[in-house]
């Protein structure tokens, strides 16, 4: 009887080992489908976390913008040169302009949040009363994070083919506009801020990279900055 037993429970221990093989391999296959799932809602997220301003317009090729110059707080003539390897946000306003004086709090916090050896907004005035009168502005309404630069001759309304103020230029690391915004924009918005980073985020890969193209540079607003974008519409993705 003894030897049966043994019969019986032999194969009934085969098929309990078989049935927990196949319980641990639903298990790990669920687990991979489980992770991917994740890993794609996740994506989504990030990408959908970056979104530039309703008006901005992206050139259909970089151009060429280190010639635009203006005054310091010092008085010194400056100009977008002097910025090279910062992605600058150069913002053309005045004070006499009631939606540069709306967006300039917004600009504010977006140099405090992303602002540094990489980034920087550039207010560019064109108020003939000149520095005391940025001041007295800045002083009024609060603004800590933002430098001073003034042209008041007007002559950077030209240089940037301004029709209107504001007017606000996106440029790369190497002094090129990639894009710009007329009219007041909230930047500080997360995923307007997030859209800005992102542009910091690549030119902090090409200068590790000696501005060699990459794919493991990722695309801002789904596109590469090094290539055109095509029709320059606005908020258009190739």
């Amino acid at each position: 009887m003894a030897k049966v037993r043994a019969s019986v429970s032999e194969p009934a221990t085969r098929q309990r080992a078989a049935d927990m093989s196949a319980s641990v391999g639903n298990l790990r296959f669920g687990l991979a489908i489980w992770l991917c799932a994740t890993t794609f809602v996740a994506t989504l997220r990030i990408a959908s976390a970056q979104e530039p301003p309703k008006s901005f317009v992206f050139l259909d090729t970089p151009t060429p913008a280190t010639a635009i110059s203006f005054n310091d707080a010092n008085g010194r003539t400056r100009s977008v040169a002097d910025f090279k390897g910062k992605v600058v946000l150069l913002n053309v306003w005045a004070t006499w302009c009631v939606p540069c004086r709306t967006e300039m709090p917004a600009l504010d916090r977006l140099q405090a949040t992303l602002g540094g050896s990489d980034f920087e907004v550039v207010p560019v005035s064109i108020d003939r009363g000149g520095l005391e009168t940025i001041r007295k502005f800045y002083s009024d309404i609060g603004i800590g994070n933002l430098a001073m630069y003034v042209d008041s001759s007007g002559q950077v309304l030209r240089q940037v083919s301004a029709f209107g103020l504001p007017t606000t230029l996106l440029i790369d690391g190497a002094g090129q506009e990639i894009g710009r915004v007329i009219g007041p924009a909230e930047w500080d918005k997360p995923e307007i801020i997030a859209f800005v980073k992102c542009f910091v985020s690549r030119n902090e890969a090409a200068a590790f990279q000696n501005g060699s193209k990459s794919n493991a540079i990722p695309p801002c607003d789904g596109r590469d900055l090094g290539l055109p974008a095509s029709g320059a519409s606005i908020n258009a993705r190739p």
